[in-house]
C-alpha cells in the first residue's frame, strides 16, 4: 500500500494542505499515522478522489476521435520561423508543447490567448516512479 503525506496529497490534487486536512476532518478522506507518526492517506483512496474531482474543460472542437488523451488549454507562446513553429499550451497544471509547420499555425490562427486542444495518440508512453532509495 502506498501511503501519501498530506503535503504531497495537496500537491497532487492541486489544493492546499488545509483543504486536505478539512477533507480528513469531514470524512471525505480517511487518514492514518505512518511509522514516524505523520498523517498519511492511502494512495488508492487518494487516486479515487482525484479521479472523481477531475473535470476537463469542454473540448471546443466537438469532433469524434479515437485519441483518448485530449488536453484543452490556452496557447501561451508561439515561436515561429519561415517553415516550423513551436506552440505551447497551458492545460490546467500541465504544459504541452507541439511542433508543427508555420503554415498550420497560420491556418489555425494560433496565438497567445487562443483556445486549443492538444490531441496525443501514442503507442509509447513512459511512466516513471520516485526513487525508493533501494538498490535494484
Amino acid at each position: 500500500m502506498t501511503l501519501i503525506r498530506v503535503s504531497e496529497a495537496a500537491r497532487f490534487l492541486g489544493v492546499s494542505d488545509d483543504t486536505v486536512r478539512r477533507w480528513l476532518d469531514n470524512g471525505t478522506l480517511q487518514g492514518q499515522k505512518d511509522k514516524q507518526g505523520k498523517l498519511v492517506i492511502d494512495g488508492i483512496e487518494l487516486a479515487a478522489l482525484a479521479k472523481s474531482q477531475s473535470s476537463l474543460p469542454q473540448d471546443p472542437t466537438r469532433v469524434g476521435s479515437s485519441a483518448r488523451n485530449r488536453f484543452v488549454g490556452l496557447v501561451t507562446n508561439v515561436i515561429m520561423d519561415k517553415v516550423m513553429a513551436q506552440v505551447e499550451l497551458q492545460c490546467g497544471p500541465f504544459r504541452v508543447v507541439s511542433l508543427m509547420s508555420s503554415e498550420a499555425v497560420r491556418d489555425l490562427k494560433l496565438k497567445p490567448g487562443s483556445v486549443a486542444t492538444a490531441v496525443v495518440k501514442s503507442t509509447n508512453v513512459i511512466l516513471e516512479v520516485p526513487n525508493s532509495g533501494k538498490d535494484s
